[in-house]
C-alpha cells in the first residue's frame, strides 16, 4: 500500500515512476493498479508494464498464467529473479525506481542491498511495540549494509472519524515515533487505516484515488532528485 500510494502521488506530481515488486512470494502491486497478462519479452530485455498513468511495474505475477499460483522456490531462485528485474527490464527514462520489498530481513533485501545501488531505504511499520523490535532489525540489516534510511512510516496508525475528524488509534499510541526517536531516524509519515484505500486496491483502481498521504517521505525523495545532475 505505501508503495503504492507513493509511486501514484509522485506520478500526479510528474515524475515518471517504476515499480519494481520484489516480493516474489506476495506479489500484490499488480492487483492494487488493475494489471491483468503477462509482461512482453524481447531479445534485449523485459518490457515493464504500465499503468493507465504510465506507471512502469515489473512483478512476478504478470509472468504467471494463474496470478493465483503460488511461488514455491527456494531463496537463491528467488533472489536471482529478484536481480534480473533490475538487470534485464527495459526501464524507459524513469526520475524514480520504487523497490518494494516483503518484510523481514531475509534472501530479498540481502540481495537488493548488494547488488542494486539504493539512494536509501524507506521502512513501513505499525503501531504495536512489537513491531518495534522488527524494525530495528531492518534498521541495524541496513546499517550493516551501508544503505541509508530515509526514515519510517508507520502505517495502520490510525482511523480518522468521519463525522468529527478525530483520530481513533485502534492499536493504542503508536510506538513508531519512540523507536524513531531512539534510533535518529525521522518518523516520515503516520498513514491511517483508511478503507477508501482498501476499496480501490481490491478493484485495481487506486489511481483514482486522491489522498495527500505520505507527503514527509514525497518531500525526501524529492530532495535526493533535486541533487542528482
Amino acid at each position: 500500500m505505501v508503495t503504492s500510494m507513493l509511486a501514484l502521488n509522485l506520478s500526479r506530481k510528474g515524475y515518471t515512476v517504476g515499480i519494481l515488486d520484489a516480493d516474489i512470494t506476495g506479489p500484490s502491486i499488480p492487483k492494487a493498479f488493475g494489471l491483468r497478462g503477462q509482461i512482453r519479452g524481447h531479445e534485449q530485455g523485459i518490457f515493464p508494464a504500465q499503468t493507465h498513468r504510465g506507471i512502469q511495474v515489473v512483478s512476478v505475477n504478470l509472468m504467471l498464467d494463474d496470478p493465483e499460483a503460488p511461488v514455491l522456490w527456494r531463496g537463491p531462485i528467488i533472489s536471482g529473479l529478484v536481480k534480473q528485474f533490475w538487470t534485464d527490464v527495459i526501464w524507459d527514462g524513469l526520475d524514480v525506481l520504487l523497490i518494494d520489498m516483503p518484510p523481514g530481513t531475509g534472501d530479498v533485501p540481502l540481495t537488493i542491498f548488494q547488488t542494486i545501488p539504493l539512494d536509501g531505504i524507506v521502512v513501513v511499520s505499525t503501531p504495536q511495540d512489537l513491531v518495534s523490535m522488527i524494525i530495528r532489525k531492518a534498521r541495524n540489516m541496513a546499517l550493516m549494509m551501508h544503505v541509508r534510511i530515509l526514515g519510517f512510516v508507520e502505517n495502520m496508525s490510525y482511523v480518522q472519524c468521519p463525522d468529527c475528524d478525530q483520530k481513533i488509534e485502534i492499536f493504542g499510541p503508536g510506538k513508531t515515533a519512540e523507536a524513531a526517536a531512539e534510533m535518529n531516524v525521522p518518523l516520515l509519515d503516520r498513514m491511517p487505516i483508511d478503507p477508501r484505500i482498501s476499496s480501490h486496491v481490491d478493484s485495481g483502481t487506486i489511481e483514482e484515488l486522491e489522498l495527500d498521504y505520505l507527503s514527509g517521505t514525497i518531500a525526501v525523495i524529492e530532495t535526493i532528485l533535486k541533487k542528482k545532475p
